[in-house]
């Protein structure tokens, strides 16, 4: 099992490649949205803002945040990491309910194409 320190560095990761995009991935990545993501297995919430390509401003919260962000992912700890190191596609996981999304149909479709 994931631990909090291994999602954390793993959306680190995720933001960094998020920056260093460019063609499409950069247009998929330039929404200006709040964004949480929810790691069921550790009963914690990492609540941020993705903005100018970057996950930025990033806390954590143990269990579900008060505030709904425009963006909710909810997945376990192991699947995050999987899915940032390229081991796990997104649109698979998605379907077999692994990685559970909550934003409009438009911004899943911008997802899908970043992770």
């Amino acid at each position: 099992m994931a631990t909090i320190e291994e999602c954390r560095a793993a959306l680190d990761e995720l933001s960094l490649n998020l920056a260093e995009a460019d063609g499409q991935l950069r247009a998929a990545a330039a929404l200006d949205r709040s964004l949480s993501c929810r790691i069921t297995d550790l009963d914690t919430t990492f609540v941020g803002r993705l903005s100018d390509g970057r996950i930025t401003q990033v806390t954590t919260v143990s269990g579900t945040p008060a505030d709904k962000a425009q963006i909710r992912l909810s997945m376990k700890g192991d699947d995050l990491v999987a899915l940032v190191g390229g081991e796990l596609n997104f649109a698979r996981a998605w379907a077999g309910g692994r990685v559970r999304v909550q934003a409009s149909l438009r911004d899943v479709l911008r997802l899908r194409s970043l992770l």
